[in-house]
C-alpha cells in the first residue's frame, strides 16, 4: 500500500467497504470499495469406479495404470454413466438446500489440453442436476449469512501434468482421468477472506459428512477457484474479474484474497485498469502472479453429449436418497448443544473433525457425561499433539476414556490420579480399572481414615495452625497439600478442604 495512504474497514450492507484517505490530511474518504467474490469447487467423489467406466477410483502411484480406452478417450468408445455419481450429487444438493432437476442432461464442453485426451470434458451445461441452492456461514460480526448457489453439477476429470525442473520435459498420467467431480458454483454473495474460508470449510464439512469424498486440499480432491473483484461501492456494476487458481489450503486461500483486494483496491485507487486474468499465489513472497490471461471469454462450443441419455430422477428415488442422508454438520452442532450441553466452541471443534466427533459421540454413548470433553480437548488432542500420532493411533479408546470418566465422577479415583492413568492406558492399552488395581490407587473414601490424617497434619504443624488462625490464609492449601502426600495423593482433596475447614475454625 502506498505510504501516502491510510485504509480503514466499515461494514456497509453486509459487503466489507475500504476506505482510503490521505495520511495527515483532515478531509473526508475519498472513494470506498466493495469486494465481491464467487467461488468453483470442485470436488472429487471417492467412488469405487471412475465416472463412466469400470476402471478403480483408486490414488495410485505408478502412472497410466488404472486407466482403459473409455477413460483414455480411444475413438468409438461408448461411457456409461456411473450410478452413484448422481446418488452422491442428490445427497449434495438436498444437503443445500438446492432444487433437484428431475431431468438432467450432459454436454461435451471442448477444449485442448494434453491430459484431456478426447479433447473435450464430458459435463453438464444447460440442464446441471442441482440449481439454486445455499450455505449458511458465519460472518466476522459472528452473525449468520446466507452465500447463494448458482449451481452444482457432475463432470469428469481430466489427467495430471508432471513438467520436469531440469530436462525441459513433460509427462502426462491419465490416472485421474474420468474421475467424478461435482462442481459447486457460488453467487457472488462472499465479501471478504474470511467469509471465503468459512464458505469453503462449510462445503468440506458438508463433504466429510456426507462420506462422499475425502475433502483432501493436498490431493487435489478439494479445489477452489476463487473469482474476485472489486468496484465502488455506488456503482451497481461488478468490477472486472481476477480468478485465483491452483491453492490448496484454506490459509492460502485466505491470504491470497486478501493480497488481491489490496492489490485491486490501489489500482482503482491510482487510476489503473483491472484486467481479466487467472492468476496464482506465490506462498513463498506472499504475492499473486500473473498465470495466464482471460480477456476474452472463451467458446468451449457445448453441445448435448450423444452417448448418454437423459437422466430421470422420480420422488422415489429421491425419497430413498433422503432417508439414507447422515446428520449434517448444522445437525450435529446443535445436537451438542441443545443435547449434550456443550459450548458453542467445543461442538465447533468436533463438527470440524470427523474423527474426533466419532471418537466424542462413542466415549459419550458409552458414558453420558460432559466432562468426556475436556478429557477430548485437553489430554486426547495434547497427546496426540506431543507424540505426533493420528487418533486411531491412540491406546485410548472411547470406551476406556468413558471408564476413565466414570471411575472420577464415581470417587473411585480422583482427578489427579486419573492423569497418571490415562498415560499409562495410552502406554500399554489396559483398563483404567486394572490398573486402579494393580497401582493400589482407589481413592480414600472414608470419612473417619481422611479425618485421622486432617487431626494430625493439624497437630504435627501448631507454627502454621497459629500462623493460619492468625490470618495468613495462603497456608490452607499448605495442609491440603500435606494431607494429600500423606495419602499418596489417593484422598479426595474437596473433602480434605472440608474436614480442614472444620477442624481448623475450632
Amino acid at each position: 500500500m502506498p505510504l501516502s495512504l491510510l485504509a480503514t474497514y466499515v461494514k456497509i450492507d453486509g459487503d466489507i467497504s475500504i476506505f482510503f484517505v490521505r495520511k495527515g490530511s483532515l478531509m473526508a474518504p475519498q472513494s470506498a470499495y466493495c469486494t465481491n467474490i464467487g467461488i468453483e469447487v470442485h470436488v472429487q467423489l471417492n467412488t469405487k469406479s471412475k465416472i463412466f467406466c469400470s476402471c478403480s477410483n483408486q490414488i495410485s502411484q505408478q502412472p497410466n495404470t488404472n486407466i482403459c480406452p473409455i477413460c483414455a478417450g480411444y475413438p468409438g468408445v461408448l461411457p456409461v454413466l456411473n450410478k452413484e455419481v448422481v446418488n452422491r450429487a442428490l445427497k449434495i444438493g438436498l444437503a443445500t438446500n438446492s432444487s433437484i432437476n428431475t431431468t438432467t442432461t450432459f454436454a461435451r464442453k471442448h477444449y485442448f489440453y494434453p491430459d484431456l485426451p478426447k479433447n473435450y470434458q464430458i459435463t453438464q451445461d444447460t440442464k446441471p442436476i442441482c440449481y439454486e441452492g445455499h450455505v449458511t456461514i458465519t460472518d466476522q460480526d459472528g452473525k449468520p449469512k446466507k452465500i447463494r448457489l448458482i449451481r452444482i453439477h457432475i463432470e469428469e476429470d481430466a489427467g495430471k501434468n508432471t513438467h520436469s525442473a531440469t530436462t525441459n520435459e513433460s509427462f502426462v498420467d491419465l490416472n485421474r482421468t474420468g474421475t467424478p467431480l461435482l462442481e459447486i458454483v457460488s453467487y457472488p454473495d462472499i465479501a471478504n477472506a474470511h467469509e471465503a474460508r468459512e464458505y469453503l470449510k462449510t462445503l468440506r464439512n458438508i463433504v466429510l459428512h456426507l462420506g462422499i469424498g475425502s475433502g483432501n486440499m493436498e490431493d487435489g480432491a478439494f479445489r477452489a477457484d476463487t473469482n474476485i473483484s472489486v468496484r465502488k461501492c455506488d456503482d451497481e456494476k461488478l468490477g472486472t474479474k481476477v480468478e485465483l487458481k491452483n491453492i490448496n489450503s484454506f490459509k492460502f486461500i485466505y491470504d491470497a484474497i486478501e493480497y488481491e483486494v489490496k492489490r485491486q483496491t490501489e489500482a482503482l485507487e491510482n487510476g489503473e485498469k483491472i484486467f481479466q486474468e487467472t492468476r496464482l499465489w506465490d506462498t513463498k513472497n506472499k504475492r499473486t502472479t500473473v498465470m495466464r490471461s482471460k480477456e476474452e471469454a472463451a467458446d468451449y462450443r457445448y453441445f448435448a453429449e450423444p452417448d448418454l441419455p437423459p437422466v430421470y430422477i422420480d420422488d422415489q428415488w429421491l425419497n430413498d436418497i433422503s432417508q439414507h442422508m447422515p446428520e449434517l454438520p448444522d445437525q450435529r452442532l446443535q445436537r451438542l448443544m441443545k443435547t449434550v450441553g456443550l459450548s458453542a466452541y467445543e461442538a465447533s471443534i468436533l463438527v470440524d473433525d470427523l474423527a474426533l466427533a466419532a471418537y466424542f459421540d462413542t466415549a459419550y454413548h458409552a458414558h453420558q457425561s460432559k466432562a468426556i470433553i475436556n478429557w477430548v480437548l485437553r489430554n486426547v488432542l495434547g497427546y496426540l499433539k506431543e507424540h505426533h500420532i493420528e487418533l486411531h493411533e491412540l491406546k485410548v479408546t472411547p470406551q476406556l476414556l468413558a471408564e476413565l470418566v466414570q471411575l472420577i465422577e464415581n470417587n473411585t479415583i480422583n482427578n489427579s490420579v486419573a492423569q497418571e492413568i490415562f498415560a499409562e492406558i495410552a502406554s500399554s492399552g489396559k483398563t483404567p480399572s486394572s490398573i486402579v488395581k494393580e497401582k493400589n490407587l482407589a481413592q480414600i473414601g472414608s470419612i473417619d481414615e481422611l479425618e485421622a490424617i486432617v487431626k494430625r497434619v493439624i497437630s504435627d504443624h501448631p507454627e502454621q495452625v497459629a500462623q493460619y488462625k492468625a490470618g495468613t490464609e495462603r497456608l490452607f492449601g499448605f495442609f491440603v497439600g500435606t494431607a494429600m502426600k500423606a495419602t499418596q495423593g489417593k484422598a479426595n482433596p474437596q473433602i480434605i478442604g472440608q474436614l480442614f475447614k472444620k477442624h481448623l475454625s475450632q
